[in-house]
């Protein structure tokens, strides 16, 4: 699914918490029927600016709702410009997290598909190796890692918190957790 920021805001200089506001209340309108995990492309293209306030009440507080619902849809900012990615990058450094941002094209082809932000090292890690491996619960992650010292649960931790952030798609198969990257293709 697309959603074009410029043409949803209606101007493309998008500045303040207010307007970020706004703009999240009209993405919360948004409703899929497919129960299948979905990507959400916020497409940014035709946007010149974008400040950190609205993209943190907005964009972020998007993201923020639909984890927090743990609905099917997976927000990533498509088609930023570089003074939009930079703004975006700075908000994500503060609040110590992390988003997917790529270009898409006019078939929704995601390209130069990028993880922006920060991740600690044992998420980033973890991310790594589900990039690697493909699909897996924490269990995998633990044996293919070979790190005896860490325990499921906690690599069990490192995924919840990919996935809050919207990085991982989480599916239950029975009483298991298999988690996989948005873009399986992509990397």
């Amino acid at each position: 699914m697309r959603i074009d920021i410029a043409n949803l805001s209606g101007s493309n200089i998008l500045a303040g918490a207010m307007s970020g506001r706004e703009l999240l209340s009209k993405l919360m309108l948004v409703e899929t029927d497919n129960l299948d995990p979905q990507i959400v492309f916020l497409d940014f293209v035709g946007i010149d600016v974008a400040t950190g306030s609205f993209l943190r009440e907005g964009v972020l507080g998007y993201r923020d709702f639909t984890r927090a619902r743990q609905t099917q849809l997976y927000p990533v900012v498509a088609n930023p410009n570089p003074q939009v990615l930079e703004e975006l990058a700075v908000i994500l450094g503060f609040k110590n997290e992390a988003l997917m941002c790529c270009s898409l094209d006019t078939d929704l082809v995601a390209s130069e598909v990028q993880v922006l932000g920060k991740l600690d090292p044992k998420q980033k890690r973890a991310f790594e190796l589900i990039k690697l491996h493909g699909p897996a619960d924490a269990g995998t992650l633990r044996s293919a890692c070979n790190e005896d010292s860490v325990q499921t649960t906690a690599w069990n931790n490192r995924l919840a918190s990919l996935c809050n952030q919207g990085l991982l798609i989480e599916t239950n198969q029975g009483r298991r957790k298999i988690y996989r990257p948005l873009f399986e293709e992509a990397w």
